[in-house]
């Protein structure tokens, strides 16, 4: 008889240490779901982060880059005026002259 109790509160001592560590196993698969989820949207603001820089520095680059061409292109306009005005001078000479023949 005593045998008997003995083994029956050794199998009830077994079915609660099984439910504690079903209990755990669950409460840790849920915490290691909860860091990689934590994980994946740290990974996520980094990226976020990481595209955000980049455009800014796209853009910073591209303005400066707009501000040079449109220095370049000023420069060109005025040496072409330059040349123009120069060429245009000596063709209006010439046409004064057949003109005036």
């Amino acid at each position: 008889m005593e045998l008997i109790k003995k083994i029956k509160q050794a199998e009830a001592q077994a079915q609660e240490i099984i439910k504690r560590a079903g209990a755990e196993t669950a409460g840790r698969a849920e915490k290691g779901r909860q860091n990689r989820l934590q994980a994946v949207e740290e990974t996520e603001r980094e990226r976020k982060r990481a595209i955000e820089a980049a455009v800014a520095a796209a853009q910073s680059q591209g303005l400066a880059e707009i501000k040079q061409l449109k220095a370049q292109a000023e420069k060109d306009r005025q040496e072409l005026r330059g040349k123009v005005n120069a060429k245009m001078a000596t063709a209006v000479e010439k046409v004064m002259d057949y003109l005036k023949k």
